[in-house]
């Protein structure tokens, strides 16, 4: 099971403010389902708000609009390709989780798995926006629980120490990067 420390309601939105690839994990009765997401942002600090394009035709939509909530997990280069396979294939045709060796653990505040292996857990439920939902398939989601593992983010920033694990941004055609070298500049 991955390590994870608590982090602070208050900074959770910096766990998505780089702009990550996510991994949307969902329920709804005895279905789960994970699809990937590049549309993701954070929207507000207190209480702290985020938002995600789920597409109207996805198993994901539906279970997220049965429960009423979603998760927000962030990949690392080790989960890259089952990142991409989670984005290429509906959960109504496979269980992605056992195809992809995909493990999960429970959330503490919501009833959508967490995946093990991320760098970060946002555990969310959703804000209706009926409007947003139907027009654009946007959905924005009230984060209850952020969890991050201490190895890339700690003490409310990301770390980005040599040889440890750093989120990856899809660029589509099966490309990613991966966060590059931290730099500073002066005030």
């Amino acid at each position: 099971m991955s390590y994870r420390l608590p982090v602070e309601l208050s900074k959770c939105y910096r766990l998505l403010n780089h702009g990550p690839t996510v991994l949307v994990s969902s329920a709804h009765g005895t279905t789960v389902n994970v699809m990937a997401a590049a549309w993701s942002m954070p929207l507000d600090f207190s209480p702290p708000k985020v938002a995600v394009v789920i597409d109207r035709n996805t198993l994901t939509r539906q279970l997220v609009e049965g429960s009423g909530e979603f998760a927000l997990n962030i990949p690392s280069r080790e989960m890259a390709k089952a990142t991409l396979a989670a984005g290429s294939v509906s959960g109504r045709e496979l269980d992605k989780f056992r195809a992809h060796g995909l493990q999960t653990f429970a959330a503490d505040k919501i009833g959508a798995p967490l995946l093990d292996g991320c760098l970060g857990w946002l555990e969310c439920r959703v804000l209706p926006e009926p409007q947003i939902q139907d027009r654009y398939d946007l959905f924005l989601g009230e984060v209850v629980a952020a969890w991050a593992d201490p190895r890339a983010f700690r003490d409310g920033h990301w770390l980005f120490e040599e040889g440890q694990p750093r989120s990856i941004h899809y660029i589509a055609g099966g490309n990613f990067f991966e966060t590059g070298t931290e730099f500073e500049i002066e005030k």
